[in-house]
């Protein structure tokens, strides 16, 4: 295939907009972050760093998987959840740093961080394993349980009990952050169940480059906005 080829985008191919767009927006994201970053309060500048470099790492991974997919036509199912194992975890520790001031310990860090490696890893096996295969709604609901374990903590559980007796921004971050992966967070599982053989009482809706418009426009919004909810508390402190 010719190189010219390969970087040239099909204006009717919106996977493959969403790739190179998701790159960009992820690269410039970084970008302020981690310049921004000066601009804000002490305590609130270790958070900001880590939505650099969640962003930051995205966008590598957005570089290469646009490479890949304007190469092959195929989904880079390796390539993302790479991203994700890396990222994800790194979103988890932003709840660590905002309550970390109210009592927040290690222990609640490492169980955030051991839930989400879990539910990507299991995820992983179903939909690079098991994508076409009935099972694969198995290794679904173990990812799953993980998830549902994260938004209970942060919903009702160690972080939303820290973050209701600090009160102030960190109740605000908290309450924020948490609607993201409440929300924000239930496309990947309901990208699973959609685009798996045995997701949805055996019918699949979406086929992998489906699923990889859906990904590609919910890692733009959950990733960045996470991030734009720190700075903008944050900010607003220092004021």
């Amino acid at each position: 295939m010719d190189f010219l080829e390969v970087l040239s985008i099909d204006p009717a191919d919106p996977v493959s907009f969403t790739f190179f767009t998701g790159y960009m927006a992820m690269f410039a994201s970084s970008v302020f972050f981690l310049f921004e970053r000066s601009r804000v309060a002490d305590e609130w500048k270790s958070s900001l760093l880590v939505s650099g470099l969640i962003t930051g790492i995205a966008a590598v991974h957005y570089y290469y998987m646009r490479d890949y997919y304007q190469a092959t036509g195929e989904t880079p199912i390796a390539l993302r959840y790479i991203d994700w194992t890396l990222t994800v975890p790194l979103m988890c520790v932003e709840f660590y740093l905002i309550t970390k001031k109210a009592g927040g310990t290690a222990a609640i860090l490492w169980k955030l961080i051991l839930a989400s490696v879990a539910m990507l890893v299991l995820g992983y096996i179903g939909e690079a394993f098991y994508a076409n295969e009935t099972q694969s709604w198995v290794w679904g609901a173990l990812s799953g349980a993980a998830y549902f374990y994260i938004v209970w903590m942060v919903w009702k559980g160690d972080v939303a009990q820290l973050a209701n007796s600090a009160g102030g921004n960190v109740q605000k971050a908290v309450s924020a952050l948490m609607k993201f992966v409440v929300i924000g967070w239930a496309i990947y599982p309901i990208g699973y169940i959609a685009g798996t053989e045995g997701g949805l009482f055996g019918m699949r809706v979406l086929e992998g480059l489906d699923m990889d418009l859906v990904y590609n426009i919910g890692d733009a919004v959950n990733k960045i906005g996470f991030g734009l909810v720190i700075y903008a508390l944050a900010i607003g402190d220092k004021k």
